[in-house]
């Protein structure tokens, strides 16, 4: 009896009824259904995360920035989340979103505190303080779900920080043009100096030689000074005998002129009666009946014998006014020479201070000159160094940069984010789907070969009885395990690339590996059902868990405990995702060559644990016609 005669047996038996076919198809189904579906639902969760509930609020009160304008990045943030769409956004009060993760209302939250904005923007006050971001997440809810909203409070970090480092980075640049433009002012005003400083130098010279001639002039006007008031010593007494005399002439004088206004008052008397004597006079010698033309020439002949004293009346009274005059300039004369005789001491007092105060002069322009003469050596390097200053500030002019404004707010964007990330992928899976389907196809495939043993008999009893050699026996039937395998793998590729949507780098190649990993699967399980009977389909549930454990199928292998290395070096699953993301992302390399190799291994190792199984069913035992367990 060959081989396919006896899987043929075998398959027809399970063929033989409606439900037995039926179960048949349901073993081809068993991996479309685990890993299919589960493909399916897990194919790019990403791009549904914004079915995702998240809340976020904000208490930020703002702040005012270096520039003195009221911002509230709180507010931005906030506004810039709900806009993005990435989550289900529900703006709330922090009491509210707190309830919801504890609720399972929503997946996280965050927050920003009131001091946001003010922590945020001190460090353009030079009073750096860091801002933070309340993050709130319940495992309890979904732990994938806190592990995303991580990622997000770091993006939002990130990117806040480079919008801030962004700003500071640009007024930090604009402060460089200030400072060129302040830098190209003074270095006009050092010009300037220089020019300025230049014409001090002439200028101080001139100054120098000035002192120079005030030192000499002073010391000419001490002595002249010192002279004058040697000169004046005895002017006080002088003038106070000068004062003396002429009050004694001021005093006489006003006795001539007392004297003479008697006389004129007595003058003046006799005219006065003269008139009334001549006025009575006219009277009697009309009363006396005189003619007139008489009486006119009687007063015509007094009036001439009277001329002389009208005469000397007019020289009297004018004589009188002159001396009156004269005691009065004598008397202002003395009152002058009274006030010259007081001022005199202060005069001379003045003199003699001036004189003390020209030997201080003639000291102090001494002292200037020799001033003048260090001012002139210090005008000088004042000169130099005003011309060293100007051709510095040129200098560094040149050196201090000064961006226009697309190269100031480049090279502020790129000192807040300097370094990016230029993604180069060999091979890319695409989705999270495709990037777990390694993994899903190989456990799907070995969950595969364990289900089909639940129908299928490992080794045909017929066969061993009429005597059929072991190994055929055990290709046999292994055959029918490795038909449906083949099947199960072809259902489970095409839902997988036409119904979930899964691109495939080489669909041969891959097809081709699926079907060597099936026939390894089920040749492993085939051996270890046909050597230990019932225990071997729990030594099948065993190796499927060290090998979910193991093989690396989520995370890199790397990152498993030491102890279980040895497991994914030996173990056969590791091979066959590694195979299947070679195959589905980027094409067949060299380093398939080596699963490919490992898997063949496998399954020539099954095939002949299963022939060594089918030599010792030869021989039936009482355990072997009446076992312990059975399945």
């Amino acid at each position: 009896m060959n081989p396919v005669r006896i899987a043929a047996n075998e398959l027809r038996r399970l063929s033989s009824g409606t439900l037995p076919k039926l179960a048949m198809a349901a073993l081809v189904l068993v991996p479309l259904l685990y890993a299919s579906f589960y493909l399916y639902a897990n194919y790019d969760p990403y791009s549904r995360l914004d079915k995702l509930p998240a809340a976020v609020f904000t208490a930020d009160t703002g702040a005012k920035d270096s520039a003195g304008a009221e911002r509230n990045v709180g507010r931005e943030v906030t506004d810039e989340l709900v806009k993005s769409g990435t989550f289900q956004w529900h703006e709330v009060s922090q009491d509210e979103a707190a309830k919801g993760v504890r609720d399972d209302k929503y997946s996280f939250a965050i927050g920003i505190p009131r001091d946001f904005s003010t922590a945020l923007l001190s460090s353009g006050n030079f009073q750096p303080q860091q801002a933070t971001i309340t993050l709130t997440t319940n495992d309890a809810n979904n732990y994938l779900s806190g592990t995303i909203a991580k990622q997000v409070a770091e993006q939002v970090r990130k990117t806040i920080a480079e919008k801030v480092g962004s700003e500071a980075a640009d007024k930090f640049l604009v402060g460089f043009s200030t400072i060129y433009g302040k830098i190209q002012e003074a270095s006009t005003g050092a010009s300037q100096l220089a020019d300025g400083a230049g014409k001090l130098k002439t200028g101080q010279q001139q100054l120098a030689d000035g002192a120079s001639q005030l030192a000499s002039g002073s010391s000419q006007l001490a002595t002249g000074l010192g002279t004058l008031k040697s000169s004046t010593a005895q002017l006080p007494a002088q003038t106070q005998k000068l004062a003396d005399g002429a009050g004694k002439v001021a005093d006489g004088n006003q006795k001539v002129a007392d004297a003479a206004s008697l006389a004129a008052t007595a003058s003046g008397d006799i005219q006065t009666k003269l008139d009334g004597y001549r006025t009575q006079l006219a009277q009697d010698l009309r009363a006396a009946e005189v003619p007139e033309a008489k009486v006119q020439e009687i007063l015509s002949r007094l009036d001439t014998l009277r001329s002389p004293v009208d005469q000397a009346n007019t020289k009297i009274q004018g004589a009188n006014s002159q001396l009156i005059q004269l005691a009065s300039g004598a008397r202002q004369v003395s009152d002058g020479a009274h006030q010259l005789a007081s001022a005199t001491p202060q005069l001379t007092s003045g003199i003699a201070q001036a004189a003390d105060a020209s030997v201080q002069i003639r000291d102090g322009a001494a002292k200037l000159n020799d001033g003048e003469k260090t001012a002139v050596n210090g005008t000088n390097q004042l000169a130099d160094g005003a011309v060293q200053l100007r051709d510095g500030l040129a200098a560094g002019l040149k050196e201090i940069p000064n961006p226009d404004d697309p190269t100031r707010a480049a090279t502020a964007n790129t000192i807040a984010d300097p370094v990016a990330v230029n993604s180069s992928g060999v091979a890319s899976a695409g989705t999270y789907g495709a990037g777990l389907a390694p993994f899903f196809i190989s456990l799907a495939t070995w969950i595969g070969a364990f289900v089909l043993f639940l129908l299928l008999r490992p080794l045909s009893t017929r066969a061993l009885t009429a005597g059929a050699s072991p190994f055929k026996v055990a290709l046999g039937g292994w055959l029918s395990s490795a038909l449906l395998g083949i099947a199960q793998v072809i259902v489970l590729f095409g839902a997988m690339t036409w119904l979930v949507g899964i691109d495939v780098a080489h669909p041969l190649g891959a097809i081709g590996f699926a079907i060597l990993v099936s026939l390894t699967f089920t040749s492993v399980v085939h051996a270890l059902n046909a050597f230990f009977g019932a225990v071997g389909k729990f030594l099948g549930l065993v190796l499927l868990v060290l090998q979910l454990v193991s093989a690396g199928g989520t995370f890199p292998w790397q990152t498993i405990p030491d102890a279980l290395y040895p497991l994914h070096i030996v173990l056969p699953m590791g091979y066959a995702i590694d195979g299947f993301r070679h195959l589905l992302y980027s094409g067949a390399s060299m380093e398939i060559l080596g699963d490919i190799g490992v898997l063949v291994a496998y399954l020539v190792g099954g095939i002949l644990v299963s022939t060594l199984a089918a030599r010792k069913r030869r021989t039936w035992t009482v355990s072997a016609l009446k076992p312990e367990l059975a399945l």
